[in-house]
């Protein structure tokens, strides 16, 4: 045979055997990667809240929702109120929902909402489409306040594709928001409560006091005594210490004709990582009018103590002629 047939023959038997390789070492891909689609799991997680949805799964869920999130931040962004609530459920907003959002975005210069991950997820057995988007927020107030947040909003879309429930999380740049404690407790001389920050009270210290300013100006003697200790220390202006029992507050009243205690801030304080205990501060004007006819007028910073019990123990007043 002649030498280039037999080369022929010999390319043409090697070709045909790689040619065989390619398609054995294709079945071999493809066998690994069915057996790692089949091996992978579509759901994770797991929901802990109790009852019927305790110990479900999570998957991957509609992504059209995940665009409606886009749509609904784009609108957000622009203050577009009327296409914005578009994408709402009407019982979530409610009867006042839409001008509610109208005066809020209203009140801005300006406000932009940025999402830079957004995840739509969906719990076995449950038509709903939870997003979960993580963004940055800017706002800038008509009235000149500014906020720069970071946030991160869970926005459940029914199956008709509107939002009927919303939470939010947010991490606050603190040089333009603020912080949640702030100032500093001297003190009269050193002790282990000097030089920590001061942070809000909450417990319901401004709601009684707007209520013992009403039962003052109403000279309700019963009710403005009802959020005093058994017994409290009144120290005025002028540096007088009264003491009082609960039962002699209506004393207060017997020489006026008529009074009248209008706030303009209340604001309850407590030193950071102490007990309950707290400082309530309010600066208001009172006009008292005596049944001689003597008128009494001051502008009032005062600062009402409240004990463990959520109790008035003591009261510092400090005065102005106005």
């Amino acid at each position: 045979m002649k030498p280039h047939i037999i080369f022929l023959n010999y390319f043409l038997i090697e070709t045909k055997k790689t040619h065989i390789m390619k398609l054995f070492f294709k079945k071999i891909i493809f066998l690994m990667v069915s057996a790692l689609l089949i091996n992978c799991t579509t759901n994770g997680g797991k929901n802990l809240v109790e009852g019927d949805n305790y110990g479900k799964t999570y998957s991957i869920g509609d992504n059209a929702m995940s665009e409606k999130l886009l749509m609904l931040s784009e609108a957000y962004s622009t203050q577009n109120t009327d296409e914005l609530v578009k994408h709402y459920d009407a019982a979530f907003l409610g009867e006042n929902g839409v001008e509610t959002t109208r005066e809020w975005l209203e009140s801005m210069d300006s406000i932009s909402m940025k999402p830079y991950v957004v995840i739509p997820v969906k719990l076995a057995g449950d038509p709903d489409t939870k997003v979960l988007a993580w963004s940055k927020e800017e706002r800038h107030y008509k009235n000149g306040s500014y906020e720069k947040l970071d946030l991160m909003e869970f926005f459940n879309f029914n199956k008709e594709g509107k939002v009927d429930a919303f939470r939010q999380w947010k991490s606050i740049d603190s040089s333009n928001f603020g912080k949640s404690y702030g100032g500093k407790f001297i003190g009269e001389g050193t002790n282990e409560y000097s030089g920590r920050p001061l942070v809000f009270s909450d417990r319901n210290e401004v709601e009684i006091i707007e209520k013992m300013i009403k039962d003052y100006n109403d000279m309700n003697a019963a009710g403005f005594s009802e959020p005093f200790a058994e017994m409290a220390v009144l120290n005025n202006y002028k540096g007088e210490a009264q003491k009082l029992k609960k039962e002699e507050m209506g004393d207060l009243f017997k020489d006026y004709k008529s009074v009248s205690w209008d706030p303009y801030a209340i604001v309850p304080l407590k030193i950071y990582n102490t007990d309950a205990a707290s400082g309530v501060q309010v600066m208001s004007k009172e006009t008292r009018v005596f049944k001689n006819g003597k008128v009494w007028e001051k502008e009032l910073f005062e600062i009402f103590y409240f004990n463990l019990d959520g109790k008035i123990t003591s009261m510092v007043q400090y005065a102005r002629d106005f």
